[in-house]
């Protein structure tokens, strides 16, 4: 394979369809141009190869490992966390006032998308920081932005978000990690921290000089006791290394108490972290944890979500990009792979014929491109939505934006999560019994890929989050917003594309006729009890609503190409075999199905 990821189709992506020109033309992005954002994808394509893609099965086949001194990975992340920054890649969407590069998010996500599709678990260190860098520059203090988002653009330490605990979960609001009051210095309000977190990727590792924890935890009230639920949580940065003042170092009670075998995703570590632990390290001669609260007492939750929402679109951008270079395996093994004979050809004397000219193995290819290629464009567009909201020229255009991103950020996570997933299992399919042996990296994408729809939110709470939060407490008219973008698609569509139009306005009409008994007084229950159901349906509509808009793209160039062909095919097949399947999905919602919450535990 001479390229991961097809370049002619980010370019058709960025220019053709979501016109990054416009964007680029704004005066908050005066200083970068076509020729320099071309310049940075081509970096990006070079260093996912040269340097990314070499060490992604070695990480499969050498997982981390713990010792006495915590945990170690392969030595190759440790020259890539360093490179990635280096380039610019880490702060290039960071406004150049904190030290980034001010390029538009939406360059960004493309040139994540290069390093995605060759390794996204070695990427998964820097983004994981990019988060962390990025809540600490809005958040926190001049001071804290100086001692811990420096030395993360440079590359040298490393960042988490430390939310889950065993007997928590995604319940947030059951957390039991508590903070102590412990002075003030120049760095904020000191506090000691003490409590035990689970599920932390990149919790502890040596491929960075430091590692710092932004960590969820809530502050005794005067009686000595946690306020329930999530109103008491705060949030605080601390470090696996205590920077003091004079340069040096001193080790914090932050101990790795053990590491998560998981099924892939192995060169990424996932741990078990004590913090204020105190049988080898208490700085200070006192017990806890040493950290810094960001922001105000109680306000914990609120601002880990500003990540939150950054690390779920990183998620589906992941998601998809597993997902493509899945089908871009599968398209190649295609087209090499002889067997069989064409209908009719009954002389077995006949040379055989590559199995991408068979019809069956032709439909799981175009599956594999609706699905993955979807996927990334769903990433993509909610990308221009983040720049929008940072950049359009008016307010009202910027609230939409805002509004409009809200509502899709569940899907954004959820639907390339599953969807990238179902295009991984499709290429094994094509690669038959070859598929399943570990000679081929399909298979370990497909375990890396198995992942993403659990982490950062799992498909059901995305679903609880789009009905319970984004449809039923719709006070900004997000959904209009979004159902007006699909009308002007709809409005706007290809002769070629008039039948796929049409197709879609009904599916829309389906969605809003459910969303209105989702909205009736008493459905709550039954709505949020078929939560998935309906994600499932409203992501496949605004997934179609992408492909038309795509189809019309394409239709639009004038140029005749396998790649105007193969986005036309493409954008058929979604709405051939996919989006019937929107009605099925609306069906338990329509009809009122209380089935799941009739049957009992016991009957199960």
């Amino acid at each position: 394979m001479t390229e991961i990821l097809e370049r002619a189709t980010i370019d058709f992506l960025l220019y053709d369809w979501l016109r990054l020109d416009e964007i680029l033309a704004r005066d908050t992005y005066a200083d970068h141009t076509r020729g320099s954002v071309d310049a940075m994808l081509d970096t990006a394509a070079r260093m996912a190869v040269s340097e990314y893609l070499p060490c992604f099965k070695k990480g499969d086949r050498q997982p981390p490992y713990q010792d006495e001194d915590g945990a170690h990975v392969i030595p190759e992340l440790r020259p890539l966390i360093k490179s990635y920054a280096e380039a610019g890649f880490f702060a290039a969407d960071f406004p150049q006032e904190v030290g980034g590069l001010g390029v538009p998010y939406l360059v960004q996500t493309a040139a994540t998308a290069f390093f995605s599709a060759a390794n996204v678990p070695a990427l998964s260190y820097s983004k994981l920081a990019v988060g962390n860098a990025r809540l600490i520059a809005q958040f926190g203090s001049d001071q804290q932005r100086e001692v811990f988002v420096t030395p993360q653009f440079e590359g040298r330490w490393t960042g988490t978000m430390a939310l889950s605990e065993t007997q928590a979960g995604s319940s947030l609001g059951d957390i039991v990690t508590r903070a102590l009051p412990d002075g003030e210095d120049e760095l904020g309000v000191r506090y000691r921290v003490s409590g035990t977190k689970m599920w932390i990727s990149s919790g502890d590792h040596d491929a960075s000089d430091n590692i710092v924890h932004l960590v969820l935890a809530k502050i005794p009230g005067p009686d000595g006791k946690l306020i329930p639920g999530t109103k008491g949580i705060s949030i605080f940065i601390v470090p696996k290394f205590i920077p003091l003042a004079d340069g040096a170092m001193i080790r914090n009670d932050v101990v790795l108490a053990g590491l998560n075998h998981k099924m892939g995703f192995a060169a990424v570590t996932n741990c078990l972290l004590n913090f204020g632990e105190g049988t080898r390290f208490r700085p200070m001669e006192k017990a806890g944890a040493v950290g810094w609260r960001i922001g105000e007492v109680g306000q914990g939750l609120p601002i880990m979500f500003s990540m939150m929402n950054e690390a779920r679109i990183g998620v589906g951008l992941g998601a998809a990009m597993m997902g493509y270079r899945g089908y871009r395996l599968a398209l190649d093994y295609a087209k090499t792979r002889k067997q069989g004979r064409a209908p009719g050809a009954r002389d077995p004397a006949t040379p055989q014929i590559a199995i991408i000219e068979h019809a069956d193995v032709k439909t799981m290819l175009l599956a594999c491109k609706a699905f993955s290629e979807g996927a990334m464009a769903l990433s993509l567009y909610c990308s221009k939505l983040l720049d929008e909201a940072a950049s359009a020229a008016t307010a009202k255009v910027r609230a939409e934006a805002d509004a409009l991103l809200g509502l899709l950020t569940p899907v954004a996570k959820a639907w390339p999560s599953e969807y990238g997933l179902a295009a991984n299992d499709i290429a094994i399919q094509v690669h038959g019994g070859y598929g399943y042996t570990r000679d081929f990296d399909v298979e370990q994408l497909y375990r890396d890929n198995r992942l993403n729809p659990i982490h950062e939110g799992t498909t059901g709470v995305q679903a609880i989050d789009l009905v319970g939060r984004k449809i039923l407490r719709d006070s900004v008219g997000a959904l209009d917003l979004l159902t007006g973008r699909i009308e002007t698609a709809i409005t706007q569509a290809a002769p070629g594309l008039a039948g796929e139009a049409e197709r879609l306005r009904q599916v829309v009409r389906e969605l809003r006729s459910a969303v209105d008994i989702i909205r009736r007084p008493g459905s709550k229950a039954v709505a949020l009890a078929n939560a998935t159901s309906f994600l499932r349906a409203f992501g496949h509509t605004v997934v179609g609503f992408l492909w038309l808009s795509i189809g019309n793209a394409a239709h639009a160039t004038a140029a005749e190409s396998s790649l105007k062909h193969g986005k036309i095919s493409a954008c058929k097949y979604f709405f051939t075999f996919e989006i019937p399947k929107v009605t099925a999905w609306l069906a338990p919602i329509v009809t009122q199905n209380q089935l799941t919450l009739e049957v009992r535990g016991e009957w199960l």
